[in-house]
């Protein structure tokens, strides 16, 4: 009775902190204890949230079908119940069976893992174009359509304020406009990095030398947080990306603000790289 208790107790905390964690997730932050993916905030995440769980019942479906037959030899056919052993050497329909069924599970899967593939790297007309600069160990953003650029660092924990999450929180937001295709060049200015948010489903490589391409189609207002996901050096972990998602008035003011803050001279940033990003 006392482990049925027990086992009872463990399943209701369980479901609690799935329930708990899948809340959470929606923050576009990571949780405590959270389990499974960010909530998505783009089609592309979406799919892939859908694809994984799809991945899983089929996971899940043959771990059982192999069980089932571990457990029907081991009972029905040891020493005891089978003193005399099949001399059987080949059985043709099983042989068809374990060839043909494994190619149909695998086609199951190909077909919406290319659908996929295909719709994250086909990148739509974008609507607004950012480049993602990966440097020792910050980020830069420039806004070629608007030509400014600016900094963004990691904000130290000292200075945090309310509702800003560690290691996550920076100095100068990248800005963006709710339900528009949203074109993000990387490329490194040192070494590689990768720009990776993960409620946008996107992680990709930031090589000195090269401009790589990504997209995403932000649904929901916010501020959605990643990181830098290749190892570049001592401050890796402190290189963190911040976006926010506002509505299209706030991110039209913010641009005529942003043109002034930030504004650039023939392609030279008219601000210098603050000296605590030196350090972080």
């Amino acid at each position: 009775m006392l482990v049925l208790k027990r086992l009872i107790a463990f399943v209701v905390t369980s479901v609690t902190v799935l329930a708990g964690g899948a809340a959470l997730a929606a923050t576009g932050q990571p949780e405590p204890w959270q389990l499974g993916f960010q909530k998505g905030a783009t089609p592309v995440m979406d799919d892939i949230i859908w694809f994984h769980d799809f991945l899983l019942w089929v996971i899940v479906a043959i771990t059982l079908f192999v069980l089932a037959l571990l457990v029907i030899i081991v009972v029905k056919f040891n020493a005891r119940s089978n003193p005399v052993p099949s001399r059987t050497t080949h059985n043709t329909t099983i042989e068809v069976i374990w060839t043909v069924v494994p190619v149909l599970i695998l086609v199951t899967i190909a077909v919406p893992s290319f659908r996929l593939l295909f719709y994250q790297l086909n990148t739509p007309p974008a609507d607004v174009t950012v480049k993602a600069t990966g440097k020792q160990w910050f980020w830069s953003y420039s806004y070629p359509d608007n030509k400014f650029e600016f900094d963004s660092l990691m904000v130290q924990t000292k200075d945090l304020k309310p509702g800003q999450p560690r290691l996550l929180a920076v100095d100068n937001e990248m800005v963006v406009p709710v339900n528009k295709v949203v074109r993000v060049l990387t490329t490194g200015a040192d070494v590689i990095h990768a720009f990776a948010v993960p409620s946008f489903g996107i992680k990709i490589d930031a090589i000195p030398g090269r401009i790589n391409e990504t997209w995403f189609k932000a649904e929901r207002e916010g501020v959605y947080y990643g990181q830098c996901s290749e190892l570049c050096g001592k401050d890796h972990a402190f290189m963190p990306i911040a976006v926010r998602v506002v509505n299209q008035r706030d991110y039209t003011a913010w641009i005529e603000q942003a043109k002034k803050k930030y504004a650039t001279d023939d392609g030279v940033r008219s601000t210098a790289v603050a000296a605590a990003g030196e350090g972080n």
